[in-house]
């Protein structure tokens, strides 16, 4: 490989030729404890998994070939079995020709850069590598990343977002040209350079390959036991005085990083935030943003009931809100700005607002859930006389059981729980 980078200068953009890896090797702490059993990647945000939103845009733009950048038993076994090498995700999209999917080798990783190490010289990949982060949601056409990545003779470029809030984020400091002459991982906001934040999207030359093998960055990876593109690499790169651009996205992004971020986007993409998707499923009318998914027989006959009963007011759904399949609604229930996932029983007279209600979930009637995340089959046990609430960004994780009467605000709650009784800003952990 030359120094000018021939398999990009002078090729024309060639969705076929592009290979993204999607490094998911993490254990979500921030997504706590919605990810104690499940990986980041997989999990369900607008009744689909999470990863699938990247897949689908960049698959739209003509790209075929991914790589899941897998690390520990449980990334591996939700990607896995749910996507296996793209064919059935391929199949209900309707894209052909079908999508491939490999998977990262049996070898573990010291982090998302090693990951790409890693897949790049098990596959042999020569040709650009975009790397997408698995909890990401963006608005972005490909091809203009690649045309700024040729035009600037990029070795690396990184996707930038204009942020209000820097905390958390790596900052990047670039010049007239776009050209990044300081990153900054997760500076105190006193301390960022500026407000452009690093997407954990990167456009890669095949150069890459040969910077993974310098003495630097062998001994970044033996001193820190770790290689992460923001912490380590992006700086390593930036140090050796190669050219490292920013792109910046003009698009939507959405870090679904933290439940209040994970419910923000919810929210925003419901109203028509995300210009790649803005239909659900069947609206309830044509001046209306409610949706009730379910095309099978069986499943039409639960909506159409759903629908009577919004027409005869006799229950209530307002804002943008997303209710899948199976589901079951009764009377006097209230819904609000809100996603109901599939196979969820919503009882007399339960309100959700602003929340997301994940599948095979029961809330009982009378129940209350405000600005929260309720996991996958979980059982909200309430009644008129004894009424549960749950608000301010609670998070309860799948198989869970709330007793009647539950009161929790700004508490998460920890998987395969039974739990009774009033917590506050409190993390319930099962011993």
């Amino acid at each position: 490989m030359s120094d000018k980078y021939a398999p990009l200068v002078g090729d024309n953009y060639s969705p076929d030729k592009i290979r993204v890896i999607i490094p998911v090797g993490g254990k979500a702490t921030r997504l706590m404890p919605l990810t104690q059993d499940t990986s980041k990647a997989c999990l369900r945000l607008l009744n689909r998994p999470l990863v699938e939103f990247s897949l689908l845009s960049l698959a739209n733009q003509g790209i075929r070939n991914f790589i899941f950048g897998v690390k520990g038993y449980t990334n591996y076994r939700d990607l896995y079995d749910y996507f296996q090498s793209g064919i059935g995700f391929s199949a209900h999209y309707k894209i052909k020709p079908h999508i491939h999917i490999k998977y990262q080798p049996n070898v573990p990783d010291l982090g998302s850069a090693d990951s790409a190490r890693i897949n790049m010289e098990y596959y042999d990949l020569t040709n650009p590598i975009f790397a997408v982060q698995g909890d990401n949601i963006f608005d972005m056409k490909v091809k203009k990343l690649i045309d700024f990545h040729k035009e600037k003779e990029s070795c690396l470029t990184i996707v930038l977002r204009e942020v209000d809030n820097v905390e958390g984020l790596g900052i990047a400091d670039i010049d007239s040209t776009g050209r990044i002459k300081r990153f900054v991982e997760k500076p105190l906001p006193k301390d960022a350079p500026s407000n452009l934040a690093n997407t954990g999207l990167y456009m890669i030359s095949p150069e890459v390959r040969r910077i993974f093998k310098e003495k630097g960055i062998q001994q970044i990876m033996k001193e820190k036991n770790r290689l992460d593109f923001g912490y380590d690499f992006i700086p390593y790169v930036i140090s050796t005085g190669r050219p490292v651009y920013g792109y910046t996205l003009k698009g939507s992004w959405f870090d679904v990083g933290t439940p209040k971020n994970y419910l923000e986007a919810m929210k925003n993409i419901l109203h028509g935030g995300l210009s790649t998707l803005k239909d659900f499923g069947e609206r309830l009318s044509d001046n209306c943003m409610v949706w009730l998914q379910g095309d099978s027989d069986d499943s039409s006959i639960r909506r159409d009931e759903i629908i009577q009963k919004v027409k005869q007011k006799r229950i209530t759904i307002e804002g943008a809100v997303l209710i899948g399949r199976h589901c079951q609604i009764e009377d006097g229930a209230r819904i609000v700005n809100s996603c109901i996932d599939n196979f969820t029983h919503i009882g007399k007279n339960a309100v959700v607002v602003n929340s997301a209600v994940l599948d095979r979930t029961i809330i009982g009637d009378s129940a209350e859930v405000y600005d929260s995340i309720i996991g996958r089959s979980v059982v909200i046990n309430s009644n008129c006389s004894k009424p549960t609430k749950i608000s301010a960004v609670s998070v309860i994780a799948d198989d869970v059981i709330l007793d009647e009467g539950c009161n929790l605000a700004t508490t998460k709650v920890y998987p395969h729980q039974n739990i009774r009784g009033e917590f506050q800003n409190q993390t319930i952990i099962a011993n």
